[in-house]
């Protein structure tokens, strides 16, 4: 965003064929399971010219959606040029590029700028000044006011605490195949000891390549960090089978496979990037986000199979179990057939994608309570067969994120 001549330019990269398909951003996590996927799949199969053509003709109802006011008065959007990267692979987002602006009104002090959460994300940048605004809105945010003459540069603590909800948000709820990863290092062992083993070298591990690709030091193509993200997956949760503690090779085992999820937010990082001046602790910031949706993740778990491992353990209350888990079951399953909006909105994914699993749990704990005289119910019952569903689904990501 820059102010030239009494107007504001915007120049913004962006996906173009997904607003046009009309994909809600928002509440997609991939576009191929979009109701709008073959619309989707035949713009990016347009020729660049044509392409631009759609997207001129879909121009008046992006800017309608479109947040821009200075000073409070609403100005309106004008669309400049478009230009749209030539046909690769259609598996890929196509780069594009539009540079719209809007004439400021006569000594216009600030402006505010945000669109339809449809559209997704937000980062926005102001050039041309000293001491730039740098932000990154949520899905359908309206930025505060920024001074066109500048000044409204984060702070580094400023930066610091602005990316902690961006990291914990591609935790929980984007990250589901690092969620996936997470539970199967805590259903190895679901004891305090092995558990903050794990998590620590694959913290220590992440953190290095998270930084490192951020600074531009490594850059490994997505099309082969995601495949090797869902086959660290599957080995965890495969080991977790055979396995009853933290093997020798498992530690080393770990550490490269969080080297490996380190790659993978630097790819999320690399789609809005971070702000110049308060670089480090926009980094810092996003990666503490992302250990505290890690220990969400593991804290969640583990309340839901406490009950179970307390009786697993000895503990004389199984007629306590058995009533927690039916009511949690019913709440489970409620809220998967319900699929409440506010909560699919927050989730970013339909309901049943957290809840169905949660269900099945709890029938697991229910089940391993019933059994409980048994030796070793609750890895036998619970903890193996969750690893098995764990491993299926990595599985399958391998394969699509390979082959399909």
């Amino acid at each position: 965003m820059i102010e030239v001549d009494g107007r504001l330019v915007f120049e913004m990269e962006a996906n173009l064929e997904s607003f046009v398909a009309g994909i809600d951003l928002t509440a997609t996590e991939d576009t191929n399971e979009a109701p709008e996927a073959e619309t989707y799949d035949a713009l990016r199969a347009l020729s660049s010219d044509a392409m631009e053509e759609r997207f001129r003709g879909f121009w008046p109802q992006m800017a309608s959606s479109i947040t821009l006011n200075a000073d409070g008065v609403a100005l309106l959007p004008e669309l400049q040029e478009v230009t749209v990267g030539p046909i690769g692979n259609v598996e890929l987002v196509r780069p594009s590029k539009i540079v719209f602006s809007a004439e400021l009104p006569e000594n216009a002090q600030t402006v505010q700028f945000g669109w339809n959460a449809a559209f997704g994300v937000l980062v926005i940048r102001q050039m041309g000044v000293d001491a730039p605004y740098d932000g990154y809105l949520e899905a359908g945010a309206v930025s505060d006011p920024i001074q066109l003459a500048g000044g409204d540069q984060a702070t580094g603590w400023q930066s610091f605490l602005r990316y902690i909800p961006v990291g914990f948000d591609h935790i929980v709820p984007k990250g589901l195949d690092h969620i996936l990863f997470v539970l199967g290092l805590f259903f190895l062992a679901a004891r305090m000891r092995p558990l903050l083993v794990q998590v620590s070298l694959f913290t220590l591990a992440h953190t290095i390549t998270l930084a490192l690709a951020a600074l531009g030091y490594v850059s490994i193509p997505g099309s082969i960090v995601e495949p090797l993200i869902a086959a660290s997956i599957v080995f965890v949760a495969v080991e977790n089978i055979w396995a009853r503690g933290i093997s020798r090779w498992r530690p080393f085992v770990i550490f490269g496979f969080g080297l490996l999820h380190g790659l993978g937010f630097a790819s999320v990082l690399g789609e809005f990037g971070l702000p110049q001046g308060t670089f480090v602790p926009a980094l810092i910031g996003f990666n503490v986000g992302v250990e505290v949706g890690q220990l969400a993740v593991i804290a969640v778990m583990f309340l839901c199979v406490w009950q179970a491992l307390r009786v697993d353990r000895g503990a004389n209350e199984a007629g306590q179990g058995f009533a927690l888990y039916g009511v949690l079951l019913v709440i489970a399953l409620a809220l998967a057939a319900l699929n409440p909006a506010g909560l699919a909105t927050v989730l970013e994914n339909p309901v049943w994608l957290f809840a169905a699993p949660l269900a099945a749990v709890f029938v697991l704990c229910a089940a391993s309570i019933q059994f409980r005289d048994h030796l070793d119910a609750y890895r036998r019952i619970v903890a193996i067969p969750c690893s098995i569903a764990i491993a299926f689904v990595g599985a399958y990501w391998f394969v699509e994120r390979v082959f399909l």
